[in-house]
């Protein structure tokens, strides 16, 4: 089963139409989620009820629309709707526990104007209990590509089979990329590193057991000096999807999520994947 939140923003509905995708792709089946406050689930008499009972019908709407734009767009997608009592961050995140993916816009009508991700996007995509995507946008004019970040971590490598995946059900190519050399006080080099044809070489082998288990996808391995966001905006920009780990090499101890995991979440060109386990 794929989760998406939806809150009748725009984001929210783009974050709906790829999350039908995906199910439509997987033959699962997709459960539209809303939260709303619990006492508007509970309040059904008393001072309040009559708010109450408005704001759970804006809440049906809201669901009624995603569900019915995604009955429209995909029929075969066995889709249903859920009322969540709570903090949106909090049940999808709770909700999420069962899921096989866990889909969300990277803003919603609450976003404050200036941000680049909404706080709920950034909580989900942080504590979720499945694997998390972020929708931006759609992109207008998919590469037909998927692209995955490499670093040879342990969520690294589950990211990159999670990638594999993804290419193998949409019948396009991969782009494995590992960003190198670390910024030094000369700029970028390889700086007591590896060469660069070492680090393909590594690349490749990182990539050799994925491969075995997809053999039909086409798979590009590409070593790019530079700082990893840097490197990995530029190789997503057009991609259907770009995939990291939720954690890389050189984190530190007890963070949830890795740096560059985080800062891709404000920055990521197409659809987010944040594989977590």
């Amino acid at each position: 089963m794929i989760i998406v939140g939806v809150d009748g923003s725009r984001t929210g509905l783009e974050a709906a139409a790829w999350a039908a995708g995906e199910a439509a792709l997987r033959h699962t089946p997709l459960t539209v989620a809303h939260a709303v406050a619990k006492w508007v689930c509970e309040d059904t008499s008393g001072p309040y009820a009559e708010v109450a009972r408005w704001m759970r019908e804006g809440a049906t709407t809201v669901l009624r629309a995603a569900e019915e734009g995604i009955r429209r767009e995909h029929p075969e997608v066995e889709v249903t709707s859920e009322l969540l009592p709570g903090d949106p961050r909090a049940a999808l995140i709770d909700a999420s526990e069962h899921a096989e993916l866990l889909v969300v816009g990277s803003r919603g009508i609450g976003g404050l104007r200036g941000l680049l991700i909404g706080s709920v996007a950034h909580g989900v995509a942080t504590h979720a209990r499945t694997n998390v995507v972020l929708v931006h946008e759609l992109p207008r004019s998919p590469g037909g590509e998927v692209v995955a970040g490499v670093d040879g971590s342990p969520s690294g490598l589950r990211a990159l089979d999670f990638a594999f995946a993804e290419a193998a059900m949409r019948c396009v190519r991969l782009r494995a990329v590992h960003a190198w050399a670390w910024p030094h006080s000369t700029g970028f080099g390889p700086a007591d590193r590896e060469s660069e044809q070492d680090a393909l070489r590594e690349l490749r082998d990182l990539i050799a057991g994925s491969r075995e288990r997809h053999p039909e996808v086409d798979v590009v391995p590409e070593v790019v000096h530079g700082h990893p966001v840097e490197v990995l905006k530029e190789a997503a920009d057009g991609a259907d999807l770009l995939v990291v780990g939720s954690r890389g090499h050189g984190q530190l101890a007890g963070m949830i999520m890795g740096s560059i995991s985080q800062a891709l979440l404000h920055h990521a060109p197409c659809p987010l994947a944040v594989v977590r386990r």
